[in-house]
């Protein structure tokens, strides 16, 4: 795949890791091509990151300006880093998503309606819920350039892995502000139709 075959046509190309700066010009309903360091997670693996950080342990990798994809793998092809790899339904990462914020944590990438709770976390740290589309998961595995597992590696396909991508293609669900492209939008929709 060549580099122009993988960036998103008119996206807003940005590379990890991220910053409050980085993000606050971001707008729900932006397409982003996204590349650098991201770790996957599920509820399992943030269950055990919460746990450490009771314990008074670090986290397995750095959180500030981390961006976490709510994905576990399938098992890669011979000659690919990964297999496919689509996003998880993000509500399930709700209850340690706003701690994870409040450490550093500057971008969540997965599929689905976040809680006030996580929308609040992400206002009041600069952050970002980025989405992917659900049922492309071999397309979005052509973004990934490497992937290594860092942490639980028990979880099997849930384990949190280290991901190398290069422009892989998202979209702005929650922005900066809180404005949530899934109220945004079917408004929007609805205007242009004449929908009231």
């Amino acid at each position: 795949m060549s580099e122009q075959e993988g960036r998103t046509k008119g996206a807003i190309e940005l590379a990890g890791p991220l910053t409050r700066e980085k993000v606050a010009g971001l707008r729900a309903g932006d397409a982003v091509s996204l590349s650098g360091t991201i770790y996957t997670a599920r509820d399992a693996a943030h269950k055990r990151i919460c746990e450490a950080l009771d314990r008074g342990e670090e986290p397995p990798f750095p959180l500030e300006g981390a961006v976490i994809y709510y994905a576990g793998p399938a098992p890669a092809k011979p000659g690919r880093p990964i297999g496919p790899v689509g996003p998880t339904s993000s509500y399930r990462m709700d209850p340690f998503a706003p701690r994870l914020l409040d450490l550093g944590l500057r971008a969540m990438i997965g599929k689905g309606l976040r809680g006030r709770g996580v929308v609040d976390a992400i206002v009041r740290n600069g952050a970002c819920y980025l989405g992917a589309v659900g049922g492309a998961a071999a397309l979005i595995a052509r973004s990934v350039v490497s992937a290594e597992v860092v942490a639980y590696e028990d979880l099997g396909t849930e384990a949190v892995r280290r991901l190398e991508v290069r422009d892989m293609p998202l979209v702005v669900v929650i922005d900066p502000t809180g404005t949530n492209l899934y109220e945004t939008g079917p408004a929007a929709w609805r205007e242009a139709h004449g929908i009231g």
